[in-house]
């Protein structure tokens, strides 16, 4: 096998050795090989017509579908093995010792009484010995048969054939035929059917040589969406399929697929694969050994995971969800903004078509402070809630307007004057009120005529006199950013390239790394800022069919009340949010219930401490289940015979003669506790509960992380 694997020409039977011709004359020319030696046999799309054509049953929500086989919701009752057998065998011998009584007469000849009211005489007196084996053996026979079917109905012999014979004999399943060509998705039927028959010949011929990948049909899939919503004419998707075939509609990086793919993914169902469902009581049957995968349908809800360090939460979650969404960025289905440390591990920079590397002197792109706003309000409630969203008060219904009532009085003036906001050492000599610069702007503002900013800087210089001026608090935060390391970021000149989160109009892969090491403050402020700006951007979007994605791989110190109130309001907007923490306790204690609620799809993951599992125990809540209660109770023999056969009892087993009695109760209890949430996930595991943005869910899983 060849790395890609396809296999080499060394013996195969596709590509065999040729064998030695025939010796070539002086001075002949041989013949061209019909490819380069040592190369692979030229590809065909056998297997992407089987990925095509692969069965993907609709399902219960999480499950992965492709290959899926469903599973009716209730367990069936099945008897144990041992039991099975053991009961088949005794009905056997049962049965044999009834026929040996029968037939050596211990149990008398009453069973040749239907003999001889239903033969007649002349047959019973025949002379044929062929006759007479053929009548009385054949009725032995029949009494052999009725005795075999009373037993084996008793034995459930047929239930052993099943389970044991039949299901090691079943054939192995031979390959799926191909579906009639006006249900054989590898035809393009919905294409035909619309008219466009020239293209449905060229994808399908393209398909069937091998050109076409998973993300080019999931990329003509979205663009034939918006030909019938109206957003592209028939004529133009035409035109592109059959001039570029599978390569039609590319995304503008030009970049049909990723470097390199560490998650399963079927772009058909638009999932990505994260686990196993495990086979456990606790999960529903349904789900005992299903695959599981997210989709957008799920992600719109946002998601939550919880788990300490080196529980999985980068590698096996928010790195196939990021490559996920790159793949439907490919596509033209979405747009994805990925945020961690530097370093974390969330992909190579080739995935993404913008890498915000903050801090570090050779990133190409820089962040826009301002999230590319030029609304002096808007921005000042942005730049109010990275800088000091995590002081405002932590109930649900706190804010920050007194911070971004001060930020608005100096951004308006100074925009005016400027055409631009101030950058970071401009906006934190303002902050704490630096004569000079204020001078400079009161100036400006006196010689335009602008007497309504006039009156918001006036307010602002009598605020600063007052002890409590929450403009001191500012200049702290904005401090944090007036850094060496950040002299050349945020740059509001135009001589950088900003990147500002209102691109998400378009399919745009995007991976900012943040500067946790030294700037562990700093990066905090920067991820509530791209929380704020994301959320801002997304809900102010037109086209809402492109989905959204903010992937936050560790959200340590930004929950924030606006910041759940953001969250809430990325459902209806068709975008979503996955955050990460080691810890609940990264929370402030009101808003922990409010950000459990502002997401559907929550996941406890293995190492979860008992006060963390708490929280996701009353989250989940309970359920009415079966309990059976098992209590012994000795028995005591009254007569000498019963005592005497007690005693033997006792001798033979060690134990008391008991007679058991068993209580069957319903009781409501939760659906996974904390001590079970805490001490009752495997390495490698968690426990996953999903919602989807038409308002079906999952109850808590527990699934295999690894699988």
């Amino acid at each position: 096998m060849d790395s890609d694997g396809t296999r080499d020409a060394r013996g195969t039977h596709a590509n065999p050795v040729p064998r030695p011709a025939a010796p070539v004359e002086a001075g002949a020319v041989p013949p061209m090989p019909a490819m380069p030696p040592g190369a692979p046999p030229r590809p065909d799309g056998s297997a992407f017509l089987a990925w095509l054509r692969a069965p993907r049953p609709q399902a219960a929500p999480g499950v992965w579908r492709f290959g899926h086989l469903p599973r009716p919701e209730r367990e069936p009752e099945e008897t144990p093995a041992r039991q099975l057998l053991s009961g088949a065998l005794i009905a056997f011998l049962v049965g044999w010792l009834m026929w040996s009584l029968l037939q050596n007469g211990y149990l008398g000849s009453w069973w040749w009484v239907p003999f001889d009211l239903l033969v007649p005489d002349a047959w019973r007196g025949s002379d044929s010995q062929i006759g007479n084996l053929l009548l009385y053996d054949g009725y032995q026979l029949l009494v052999i048969l009725a005795i075999a079917v009373v037993v084996g109905r008793l034995g459930r012999w047929g239930e052993v054939w099943r389970r044991f014979v039949v299901a090691r004999m079943r054939p192995a399943q031979a390959a799926p035929e191909a579906p009639a060509p006006e249900h054989d998705p590898a035809e393009f039927p919905h294409l035909r059917a619309a008219g466009a028959h020239d293209a449905a010949d060229r994808l399908a011929a393209e398909a069937r040589a091998g050109l076409m990948r998973d993300v080019d049909h999931a990329r003509i899939s979205r663009a034939w969406q918006g030909v019938r919503s109206g957003r592209h004419s028939l004529a133009t998707f035409t035109g592109a399929v059959l001039k570029d075939g599978a390569a039609a509609c590319l995304h503008p990086s030009g970049e049909r697929d990723l470097p390199a793919r560490h998650a399963r993914h079927d772009l058909l169902a638009g999932q990505v694969r994260l686990g196993t469902a495990a086979d456990d009581p606790r999960n529903p049957f349904q789900y005992r050994g299903a695959g599981l995968g997210l989709d957008p349908d799920l992600l719109g809800t946002s998601l939550l995971a919880v788990g300490p360090a080196g529980s999985g939460k980068t590698g096996a979650v928010v790195r196939p969800l990021a490559e996920s969404l790159c793949l439907h960025a490919l596509a033209g289905r979405a747009s994805a903004v990925v945020v961690g440390a530097a370093g974390a591990g969330l992909g190579p920079a080739e995935s993404y078509d913008v890498v915000v590397r903050i801090g570090h002197p050779e990133s190409v792109y820089d962040l826009d402070l301002y999230g590319g706003t030029t609304d002096p309000d808007e921005a000042a409630a942005i730049l109010a809630e990275a800088l000091v969203g995590d002081l405002a008060d932590p109930h649900p219904g706190g804010d920050s307007r007194r911070s971004t009532t001060v930020l608005a009085q100096l951004l308006g003036p100074f925009r005016a004057v400027h055409d631009r906001f101030p950058s970071v050492p401009e906006l934190r000599q303002l902050l704490d009120g630096t004569p000079g610069p204020l001078a400079a702007l009161r100036k400006a503002l006196t010689d335009a005529g602008q007497q309504p900013l006039l009156r918001e800087l006036d307010a602002r210089e009598r605020q600063m006199a007052h002890p409590g001026d929450v403009g001191t608090v500012l200049a702290d935060r904005i401090a944090l950013l007036d850094r060496p390391a950040f002299a050349s970021f945020f740059d509001t000149s135009g001589q950088t390239r900003p990147f500002s989160l209102k691109a998400l109009d378009h399919p745009v892969r995007v991976r900012i790394d943040l500067p946790e090491r030294g700037h562990a403050d700093a990066s905090r402020i920067l991820a509530r800022l791209v929380l704020a700006q994301f959320t801002a951007a997304v809900t102010a979007r037109e086209d809402r069919s492109l989905f959204a994605c903010l992937l936050l791989d560790d959200a340590s110190g930004v929950v924030t009340p606006e910041a759940v109130r953001g969250i809430q309001r990325l459902r209806s907007a068709g975008a979503g949010a996955v955050l990460t923490l080691r810890t609940l306790d990264d929370v402030p204690r009101p808003l922990r219930g409010p950000l459990l609620g502002a997401t559907g799809c929550r996941m406890a993951l293995a190492g979860l401490t008992p006060w963390d599992g708490q929280d996701f125990a009353e989250v989940w809540g309970k359920e009415w289940t079966e309990t059976r209660d098992v209590t012994d109770r000795q028995i005591i023999a009254e007569t000498p015979a019963g005592k005497a056969v007690h005693m033997l009892r006792r001798v033979i087993t060690g134990q008391a003669p008991t007679a058991r009695a068993v209580t069957v109760r319903q009781v409501e209890r939760e659906r996974w506790s904390a001590s079970e949430l805490a001490h009752g996930v495997p390495p490698g595991h968690a426990v996953l509960s999903l919602t989807t943005v038409r308002g079906e869910h999952a109850p808590p899983l527990l699934v295999d992380l690894r699988g």
